[in-house]
């Protein structure tokens, strides 16, 4: 398997952990974590976006 693609799969594997994370926070009832948990899967896409950009241009 490919860097990127191993990448690729933290990324997703992160993002997807602190989305259960956030779900699970908010119906146990601390729904402030929650809601601070969720931010992370936008944050973590983006980092991996970030980082992963440049990946293929050079030659």
């Amino acid at each position: 398997m490919p860097n990127t693609t191993k990448a690729k799969l933290l990324f997703c594997l992160a993002a997807g952990i602190s989305f259960f994370l956030s779900v699970y926070l908010w119906f146990g009832g601390r729904k402030d974590e929650g809601v601070f948990v969720a931010l992370w899967v936008p944050s973590i896409l983006s980092l991996g976006a970030l980082l992963l950009s440049g990946r293929g241009s050079r030659p």
